[in-house]
């Protein structure tokens, strides 16, 4: 123990600015990590293997354990191969997530009045075919594209560029039809295309329900609010039910009002965004967290 507060000493000693900046760092680095991963199971598994690292660090520094020492140097190397592998969905997502950093501006001009009447119109027509695609039980999948770029998945639907009605998205998910399966993805109040492939989500957050009335609409709306920034709404084909995806978090049981207010809430953020820009990032976060709790 006394050596333990002469080697704390012989730091402090030896303490400088560039030290500071060195830990300033190595904080932000772990910060931006756990926030990459957030809401998903890496994070809980990452913060259990830093605090077994920080318990093993504090009693090889405070009791002499040659053993052990030895046993954790040994292990270290394979932990470092193992580290990626077991977090390789996750860093693929976090890496997907700083790659739409690129996208935005420090400043972007707000809406113009027209533009805010487009939005009103496009929502409200979405809403009055969701709600009467749950009366009739016809599955769907709404994608409405936010910020981050969805182009990637346009290609493998079928290319529409129409106005939204609710009796053209009515007649989309009309079952059997040829349009019925996939996804319709709408932007800048159009909808670009249908019968689009979504990925499925891979984080588990719907092995953890019972329900099985949660399929592969409920995996693909995850799936696509993982990996994107896009707000997706399903309609239950079995029970009617409707449910927005968010951010990797599924919000279920919406009426018709509920959903418009979510909706506003989530397209409202978008626009305060892109007027501050990179300093919007800062409130979004927290208002994305007040519209869960608000809708939940």
């Amino acid at each position: 123990m006394q050596e333990f507060w002469h080697n704390v000493l012989f730091i402090l000693e030896r303490f400088t600015w560039s030290s500071l900046l060195d830990i300033l760092l190595v904080t932000i680095f772990f910060s931006l990590l756990l926030y990459l991963l957030r809401d998903t199971e890496a994070h809980i598994l990452l913060r259990g293997v830093l605090l077994i690292v920080l318990l093993v660090f504090l009693l090889t520094s405070l009791v002499n354990l040659p053993a052990f020492t030895w046993l954790v140097q040994l292990i270290s190397p394979a932990l470092i191969v193992a580290v990626p592998v077991i977090f390789a969905p996750e860093i693929r997502r976090g890496l997907e997530r700083m790659g739409t950093i690129g996208n935005l501006r420090f400043w972007r001009p707000r809406r113009d009045s027209k533009a805010n009447l487009e939005l009103e119109e496009a929502l409200d027509s979405i809403t009055k075919a969701v709600v009467q695609l749950a009366e009739l039980r016809q599955g769907a999948l709404i994608v409405i594209r936010r910020r981050e770029n969805l182009d990637r998945f346009y290609k493998n639907g079928v290319m529409l560029n129409a106005e939204i009605t609710p009796q053209l998205l009515l007649q989309i998910f009309y079952p059997n039809t040829p349009l019925h399966d996939g996804a319709v993805i709408i932007n800048d109040n159009h909808i670009v295309a249908a019968s689009c492939v979504m990925p499925l989500s891979s984080s588990g957050v719907l092995n953890s329900t019972a329900n099985r009335s949660l399929g592969l609409r409920h995996r693909a709306a995850l799936g696509i609010s993982e990996i994107t920034d896009a707000l997706a709404i399903v309609v239950s084909e079995e029970t009617g039910t409707i449910s927005i995806a968010h951010r990797g978090k599924l919000i279920r049981r919406l009426d018709g009002e509920r959903l418009l207010n979510s909706m506003h809430t989530i397209m409202s953020v978008d626009q305060e965004t892109n007027t501050n820009g990179l300093f919007g990032l800062f409130k979004k976060r927290k208002a994305d967290e007040t519209e869960e709790d608000q809708s939940e």
